[in-house]
């Protein structure tokens, strides 16, 4: 009878510790983890860049402000995860339906030498007509992926021509330009959704 008893506080005592464990794991290491602030998208209202959109308008971070964002970079020449993250963004909009048309989504590309003004609007034309290119020289486009903690590079191909790596991910703030969430690539619509309404809701309190 005792040594029933130990064996089950014993087991209850390992539980409560395995229990402890896990939920340090997620807080510290797991998905329940805050971001380390050194890597963690600035505000808009800390960053400093300058742009053109795919209209020839000039863009900052204060065009950007006042309204929820969503933000994604990439490139033009981009053979698949750039054209597949337009597409769902554009169909996020398109559930969204009223509720998302306060949302502005802009699409940065990290190969301003190929993606000139011209060639943004060809390119985001073909997705949903909220998306907005924007290009700039090289220098401006490093300091707005230094404020999104986006990191690419350029990489030789066959041939003498090149592809960009880049860091793949929608950048969601709300309307005080703070930094909201981060839509992952290939995220399901169930997850996403939600994490663009906190944006809306962020917005909408005014917190």
């Amino acid at each position: 009878m005792r040594r029933a008893t130990v064996l089950a506080w014993g087991g209850a005592g390992l539980g409560a510790l395995g229990l402890a464990l896990f939920i340090g794991w997620w807080r510290v290491d797991g998905p329940g983890a805050p971001e380390p602030q050194a890597l963690r998208p600035a505000a808009l209202t800390d960053m400093t860049f300058r742009l053109i959109d795919h209209e020839g308008r000039d863009v900052g971070p204060g065009t950007l402000i006042g309204r929820p964002a969503m933000v994604f970079f990439g490139f033009t020449y981009c053979p698949d995860i750039c054209p597949t993250t337009l597409s769902e963004i554009s169909g996020w909009l398109d559930e969204l339906g009223a509720t998302g048309e306060g949302i502005q989504a802009v699409f940065i590309t990290v190969d301003p030498m190929r993606d000139t003004v011209d060639a943004m609007a060809g390119y985001v034309g073909a997705f949903h007509p909220s998306i907005s290119g924007l290009t700039g020289t090289e220098a401006e486009i490093a300091r707005a992926a230094e404020g999104f903690r986006v990191r690419y590079e350029q990489v030789p191909t066959e041939g003498g021509d090149y592809t960009m790596n880049h860091t793949a991910g929608v950048f969601l703030y709300d309307a005080a330009g703070r930094f909201v969430s981060i839509v992952d690539p290939h995220e399901p619509r169930d997850f996403a959704l939600p994490k663009i309404r906190r944006a809306l809701d962020a917005a909408a309190s005014g917190s």
